[in-house]
């Protein structure tokens, strides 16, 4: 991280808080307190505030606050962050069936490491993966947390489409595609849960800050559950982080 926050503009309607130059939960942590502030104080003009890995992008009507007011503002904000209580995160499992049809490449990947797919499932399953942002398409996590014993490199050549719902891993990442979409992940899983959905009140099931955690599941227990999910009955397990599995929902 930084020693100081840079500020830069980006064009007429925009400035950028960039805090440093690495995927860090310590900058993850400044970057969602910083946004909880904003939204807080409710700072004038301020029509947007869109997180990265790294920095903050502060969309603003120049009409309702100028540039040197609204700096004014934000650095006053950022002296004031330490006060900023962040909500206790919570993490949600997903369950995720592995192989076959589903992961397609999951073998490659045991392959690339010298593993076994069995080891691969436990590997990726055994994590709590931080949501640092959303984003690419609606609802997609990035995550961070992945063991590098099952890094492994993207496809050569990319599909030119990939069910939403399909886990799959990018060099030390791990996603979920939110959306059917183009993509050069290697696939290694599928959740029939899903991350977006338009028609529902919140359309975004997940939210920065908070944590995945993948479950392994079978063919009978994913019918189940896509019953559910089109019954609408269907909730995540979900349990505070530290509490190391005492789901609830």
């Amino acid at each position: 991280m930084y020693d100081k926050t840079k500020y830069l503009i980006a064009g007429d309607r925009a400035i950028v808080m960039e805090f440093g130059n690495s995927i860090s939960e310590e900058i993850n942590s400044k970057i969602r307190a910083m946004t909880i502030a904003i939204e807080t104080k409710k700072v004038e003009g301020i029509s947007e505030v869109v997180p990265t890995y790294r920095s903050l992008m502060i969309h603003y009507n120049p009409v309702q606050v100028d540039y040197n007011t609204l700096m004014k503002g934000l650095q006053t904000l950022e002296g004031e962050l330490e006060s900023i209580q962040l909500p206790a995160p919570i993490v949600m499992e997903i369950p995720t069936i592995y192989g076959g049809d589903y992961g397609p490449d999951i073998e490659t990947v045991a392959e690339h490491n010298g593993l076994t797919v069995e080891e691969v499932i436990k590997i990726h399953t055994s994590g709590e993966y931080l949501i640092y942002m959303l984003g690419f398409t609606p609802g997609f996590p990035y995550l961070g947390g992945m063991d590098t014993k099952i890094a492994t490199p993207r496809l050569a050549t990319p599909r030119t489409k990939i069910k939403g719902g399909s886990v799959g891993i990018a060099g030390s990442q791990t996603g979920i595609y939110s959306i059917d979409s183009p993509g050069g992940w290697q696939l290694i899983g599928w959740t029939p849960v899903k991350l977006y959905d338009a028609e529902a009140e919140k359309p975004i099931l997940f939210k920065a800050g908070n944590y995945i955690k993948f479950k392994q599941i079978d063919e009978a227990a994913y019918k189940a559950i896509e019953g559910k999910i089109q019954s609408g009955t269907y909730e995540c397990p979900s349990y505070p982080k530290g509490e190391g599995g005492q789901s609830r929902g």
